[in-house]
């Protein structure tokens, strides 16, 4: 198969050119040759004129004012950076406020336009002030056992504080309420109080009158209780060393392992 090769013709530039050639040279035989300088002097009045009409009416601040950077207000408390930007000849736009965990309550957290930017004196710069980290609600943490229950404050972002323990129907270390109660809102680490059940009163609280305080220990552990607090007072009605009240009372009914405090009698001067 043969290609049939195409001729390329050569571009006559004089042609191309004759008509604006023929327009020059009849500007050319215009009398002083002033025609292109008049069109061009208009042109330059037509955009002095415009120039002005907006730089006095239309647009006068933009254009004339001074321009100057805007600080880096961000971290200050709002007082302050309100004063750095009125020192900057700036003025002070929207303010709000959120929640923000790292930022005290008040401090500035955002601004825009951004530091640095090059405005026109009396622009106004938006600002965000922290009311604060925000407060975390305390979980519902009745009927879980106390272990889990402690896990569940901590990663909630509070801490676990003192545990009490009473008596409750609920099973043993089992969580009947919490102090403050679940809803409440505390600010991050805050403490958390458990309450924590011993069981159901079941056992009957031996009578430790008269006993020693090994004696009275011994009576609770067979009964699946336990000695707590041991006190002494002078008295003259009981022997020395030996159990004179007890709390809680004889015959109360108590959760396994619940603690019977004790008072020991004394004689004056020992």
């Amino acid at each position: 198969m043969k290609f049939r090769r195409h001729s390329r013709r050569p571009i006559d530039w004089a042609a191309v050119l004759q008509p604006f050639q023929a327009g020059l040279r009849r500007l050319d035989r215009l009398p002083g040759k002033r025609v292109p300088w008049i069109i061009a002097g208009g042109l330059v009045a037509a955009f002095a004129c415009g120039y002005l009409i907006a730089a006095f009416a239309l647009f006068p601040a933009p254009i004339f004012a001074t321009r100057t950077a805007i600080p880096h207000v961000v971290g200050m408390e709002q007082a302050t950076a309100e004063a750095a930007l009125q020192q900057a000849g700036l003025a002070l736009g929207q303010v709000s406020v959120e929640a923000h965990p790292g930022a005290a309550r008040g401090d500035v957290v955002w601004q825009d336009p951004p530091p640095g930017v090059a405005v026109r004196q009396g622009q106004s710069v938006e600002l965000t002030v922290s009311s604060g980290p925000p407060r975390i609600p305390v979980p519902d943490l009745i009927g879980y056992d106390i272990g889990l229950a402690e896990q569940m404050v901590e990663a909630a972002g509070l801490v676990v504080g003192r545990r009490e323990r009473t008596q409750a129907p609920a099973p043993k270390n089992v969580v009947i309420t919490s102090r403050p109660p679940a809803g409440v809102t505390l600010l991050p680490g805050s403490e958390v109080a458990l309450v924590v059940s011993v069981g159901a009163p079941t056992i009957t609280v031996p009578d430790l009158t008269g006993m020693t305080r090994e004696e009275a220990e011994a009576v609770l552990s067979q009964a699946g209780l336990a000695l707590g607090t041991s006190m002494r007072r002078n008295t003259e009605q009981f022997e020395a060393g030996r159990v004179m009240a007890q709390n809680p009372a004889a015959g109360t009914l108590s959760a396994p392992g619940t603690a019977i405090n004790i008072t020991l009698a004394q004689r004056r001067g020992q």
